[in-house]
Formats: structure tokens, C-alpha cells, sequence
């Protein structure tokens, strides 16, 4: 990814992990049928607000709710953009 792009303010920058391809029990998953991932990796954060400081910081791998978000490309990588706040919490 081009380290050029700074998230502004409370907006956090999150590549999804992959979607699973199989079941536990070893079923394939169709492309049609793979839920979207709510897990990912912060690439970047923003500065945040004068009264509320960011606390995630790049690398942590976050959960965050299955319709936050919004999907964007970047060096032809698929990566969301979303608020700090529409983060669930830390592994």
C-alpha cells in the first residue's frame, strides 16, 4: 500500500482478513455464500479529535460490525475506511 494515505480525525484505515473458504467440518464455501469478514488489521489511523485521542494503533486486529465501513482501493488492494467508533474492540 502507498504509505501517501493518512486517515483525518477519528477514521481508521482496516485491510479485512479473508473470508473463510472452508466449514469446521471441510465444506466449501461458494464465492455466492462467503459471509463478509468482521475482523481485520489497522493500516492506519488518523490523528483523532481534540477531545477524544485515537486508541487503536497500526497492526492491532479489530472487530468491528458487518456493515461499518466503507470499502475503497488502494493500490489494487481492497481496504475500509470507518470510524473509530464503529470499532467493537482489540484482540
Amino acid at each position: 500500500m502507498s504509505n501517501s494515505f493518512k486517515p483525518l480525525a477519528d477514521r481508521v484505515l482496516i485491510e479485512p482478513s479473508p473470508a473463510e473458504q472452508t466449514t469446521a467440518s471441510g465444506i466449501i464455501i461458494p464465492d455466492s455464500a462467503k459471509e463478509k469478514p468482521l475482523k481485520g488489521k489497522v493500516i492506519a489511523t488518523g490523528n483523532g479529535k481534540t477531545d477524544e485521542p485515537i486508541t487503536v494503533k497500526v497492526g492491532d486486529e479489530v472487530l468491528y460490525g458487518q456493515y461499518s465501513g466503507t470499502e475503497i482501493k488502494l493500490d489494487g488492494k481492497t481496504f475500509l475506511i470507518m470510524r473509530e467508533s464503529d470499532i467493537y474492540g482489540i484482540f
